[in-house]
């Protein structure tokens, strides 16, 4: 259910870059915010290190790699130290697919109303109800 846009920059090129991180975000989103892989949708998109200022530099000229997540969930379904600890893990397992991050590289949980939130048509709210009364959501 959450939708995660990964924007990085780094000086590490290969063909299976993207990759290795949508399935790095997908198995710490699945593991430390118990989120289903199979209705995750992640977006990885790549900006050039000259682009990326950090401390009014380039993270280019710094030679540093950063990264800005961004991933949206239905509000109250994490616990802070649930979000503490997918900060912390993710910031280690990016610093060894990106290689050596900036301080300011950051990850936002950014939790939505599930009256306002949702996927296929129907918001998390409708979902939530529809497991309680246990009927399909498009009953609920």
């Amino acid at each position: 259910m959450p939708l995660i846009t990964v924007s990085y920059t780094s000086s590490r090129q290969s063909p299976s870059l993207k990759a290795d991180i949508a399935s790095a975000v997908s198995e710490l989103t699945a593991k430390i915010l118990h989120k289903d892989p199979k209705v995750t949708a992640i977006i990885v998109r790549s900006v050039e290190a000259g682009d990326w200022f950090a401390g009014g530099r380039s993270l280019a000229e710094q030679k540093l790699a950063s990264y800005w997540i961004d991933i949206h969930v239905s509000e109250g379904t994490n616990t802070k130290d649930e979000k503490a600890a997918y900060l912390a893990a993710m910031f280690k397992r990016m610093a060894e697919i990106l290689g050596p991050l900036h301080p300011e590289t950051y990850l936002h949980v950014d939790e939505v109303k599930g009256d306002a939130y949702g996927f296929g048509g129907l918001t998390q709210e409708r979902r939530y109800i529809a497991g309680k009364l246990e009927v399909s959501p498009e009953k609920a």
